[in-house]
């Protein structure tokens, strides 16, 4: 594909989405593309991880739900109606409700498990833990993981129970995570005083101005001389290891790097979503998000971006029309199998073969018809 075409999609898909306020006025629908902009993160995410590293990771959820839970703990402690009346230090309500019986006009309890959120009453602190916090936890799987050489499939099963081990144990630390209920009634994000209302125009130009960095960022890294070994490494490990390359060290770079994507992402869903749930490190949604990418082509970084946000867009749309209430979901996966079927490397591959026919690019010539041609 020339270089022109690519740049050029990159450079309308930002377009759109910048100047989409121009032409959607509605503060819900804005809030609503503010979300599927997340999602298109983290189709970046996957397509990174899954696509250039040949990592199949279904456990993206853990990192999004670290993230998100790292900002709305700030965003607890931000709301005034969220704190626990009477306490020494501020903690959120629920730990109030949570409480042992008995333990409600003691009180020592809850200043006693207080501790974990005590940082948090700082946003930034809140910020930095959703993007540090993901890496760690990328940097020691990966190590772990890649260093003693497991691959394929073993990689998918280990992420998944990891997402589901995880998940299990905020559901179960109820007294300080508020469990299945999940963090909810948060304050509104302040950066230089000013608050990032969800349904604000500025709110959602701080996600599609994010998104264009990390699109941007994400597409630079991948054509370095790092992304272009990976790329080999993807393609045949063992050929890259004999040249003497470090492969685990590559893997684990843009391994925590997707996870940092992913962090960052559900940072800017509790955002414009004003909750943080359990539900985030599901295996259903883990999964959803590989198919986001292998709808819009695990392959193409834009592409899965763009993947995601059609999906959400058309899952929506479909959801809400009264003709299509009871059956929605079977469209939606009618729809899956068919692209996985015709088309296997998604919307983009479809759509560079559209381009390069209408181009008219030839063929490149054998050697044999390149010396023949050379000859005459």
């Amino acid at each position: 594909m020339p270089r022109f075409v690519t740049y050029g999609a990159y450079a309308l898909f930002m377009a759109a989405i910048l100047l989409l306020p121009l032409v959607v006025d509605d503060p819900f629908w804005l809030n609503r593309f503010a979300k599927y902009g997340v999602f298109g993160m983290l189709g970046i995410a996957v397509a990174l991880s899954w696509g250039y590293a040949g990592i199949l990771n279904l456990g993206q959820g853990l990192f999004f739900g670290i993230g998100a839970y790292a900002i709305a703990m700030s965003l607890k402690l931000a709301s005034p109606t969220s704190l626990a009346q009477g306490s020494d230090t501020p903690v959120p309500d629920f730990m109030l409700w949570n409480a042992e019986p008995g333990a409600q006009t003691d009180l020592c309890c809850i200043n006693s498990g207080s501790f974990l959120w005590i940082p948090f009453q700082s946003e930034w602190f809140g910020m930095l833990m959703g993007i540090v916090l993901p890496v760690i936890v990328a940097g020691i799987l990966g190590t772990v993981v890649f260093r003693k050489r497991v691959a394929g499939v073993f990689v998918s099963i280990i992420t998944l129970a990891l997402v589901l081990l995880v998940r299990l144990l905020i559901i179960d630390a109820q007294p300080v995570t508020n469990g299945f209920n999940g963090l909810t009634d948060l304050g509104w994000l302040t950066i230089g005083g000013f608050e990032f209302d969800p349904y604000l125009t500025e709110t959602y130009y701080l996600i599609a101005v994010s998104l264009c960095v990390v699109l941007i960022g994400t597409r630079i890294l991948v054509e370095t001389r790092a992304g272009l070994i990976l790329q080999a490494i993807r393609d045949d490990e063992n050929r890259a290891r004999y040249l003497g390359f470090d492969v685990p060290a590559y893997q684990i770079f843009f391994f925590a790097v997707s996870a940092l994507i992913a962090g960052f992402a559900g940072m800017l869903y509790v955002v414009v979503a004003e909750f943080a749930s359990p539900t985030f490190m599901d295996l259903t949604f883990s999964i959803t998000m590989v198919v986001w990418a292998a709808v819009g082509g695990r392959s193409s970084i834009l592409g899965a971006c763009i993947g995601a946000i059609l999906i959400n867009t058309i899952e929506a749309s479909i959801s809400e029309t009264e003709a299509f209430v009871e059956a929605w979901k079977a469209i939606i996966g009618l729809l899956f199998v068919l692209v996985v079927l015709f088309l296997p490397r998604g919307i983009a591959g479809l759509a560079k073969d559209g381009i390069g026919a209408l181009l008219g690019r030839r063929k490149t010539p054998s050697p044999v018809a390149a010396a023949k041609e050379v000859t005459e």
